[in-house]
């Protein structure tokens, strides 16, 4: 008795198990929502979808959802999608609320922008209710030299048919703050862009910014423009300051040389001073020798130490210098 009681008990485990292996694998009462939720799908479709393990109720419950709402897509459709590695109950709702909102989105464009990367009904909400993008500050020079720093509000609204490879929000605001940064610069004054701000967001939204994105430009709005550094006066300074530092090389330039000119007419002065001297030191010579050949004599020699004499006091008397008495010779 014993061993029949544990067969019994074994069996019966057996069984319990068996029955949930069971249903794991044929979900009746999914089955049985599906019928009664106008969905028609067949019992062992949910059996090859939990060998291919695709969650049957993510199929079932995603079909169900678009059949009420109206929507004509098959089990296939959702399973391809979900094995491809998408999520299928977003795309769902990003269909629903397309057809509510009149957006023409089909199955395949939706699962294209899922697989993509991008959040499919994200893109359908700001499709329906456009978003604000805040620029950061951009800071731009008028032509007269004062800096402007302006910050603008975009209103973009999706694309649905640029989601899918069209640039996204940076794309947005690096082509707004470049048109910032050109309305701004052609201004001839600051003033122009501080009375009528309104010129800048016009003229950027004019150039199509918004070409091979994901998203619509629906509006521009410069939200604050505030007054910079004077630029201008900036670079005037500086350029200044180099033209300065310049001219002082320049002028430096000029005295090194005139220095090196004077040295240089120093130089030259002292060697003809020293061909003077040693000019003079021939002059004794030259009177010894003409003593001896007696072209010069004593008289003459004493009439030129006269003259010498009398010159030297005419200069005196005149100011311009000593007088250069002849030396008497011993």
């Amino acid at each position: 008795m014993p061993i029949e009681g544990a067969t019994l008990l074994f069996l019966v485990l057996a069984g319990i198990v068996l029955f949930f292996i069971f249903l794991y694998f044929v979900p009746v009462n999914l089955w049985i929502t599906a019928i009664f939720s106008g969905v028609r799908v067949g019992l062992f479709d949910l059996v090859f979808m939990r060998i291919r393990k695709v969650p049957p109720r993510v199929v079932v419950d995603s079909l169900i959802t678009a059949t009420k709402a109206g929507l004509q897509i098959s089990s296939n459709e959702l399973e391809t999608h979900y094995l491809a590695g998408g999520n299928v109950p977003n795309v769902i709702r990003a269909l629903i609320s397309a057809d509510k909102a009149n957006i023409n989105l089909s199955f395949k464009q939706a699962t294209a922008i899922d697989l993509a990367g991008r959040d499919v009904f994200q893109a359908v909400q700001i499709s329906v209710n456009p978003k604000v993008i805040t620029t950061p500050k951009v800071a731009a020079v008028a032509a007269d030299g004062i800096q402007l720093i302006a910050v603008a509000r975009v209103t973009v609204r999706a694309s649905i048919a640029q989601l899918v490879g069209g640039a996204g929000e940076d794309t947005i605001l690096a082509r707004v703050g470049e048109g910032i940064v050109s309305s701004i610069g052609s201004a001839k004054s600051h003033k122009e862009v501080l009375e009528s701000p309104d010129k800048i967001s016009k003229l950027v939204l004019s150039r199509g910014l918004d070409a091979g994105t994901a998203f619509e430009i629906l509006s521009i709005d410069i939200a604050d423009v505030d007054v910079g550094a004077n630029i201008g006066a900036k670079l005037q300074i500086d350029q200044a300051s180099a033209d300065l530092k310049v001219a002082e090389a320049r002028a430096e330039e000029r005295r090194a040389m005139a220095v090196a000119l004077e040295q240089e007419m120093k130089a030259k002065a002292q060697e003809a001073r020293a061909k003077v001297i040693e000019a003079e030191a021939e002059v004794p010579k030259a009177l010894s020798d003409a003593f001896r050949s007696g072209n010069l004599g004593v008289m003459d020699y004493y009439k030129m130490q006269n003259v010498q004499a009398d010159t030297g006091m005419r200069q005196a008397i005149a100011g311009s210098g000593q007088p250069n008495m002849p030396k008497k010779e011993g």
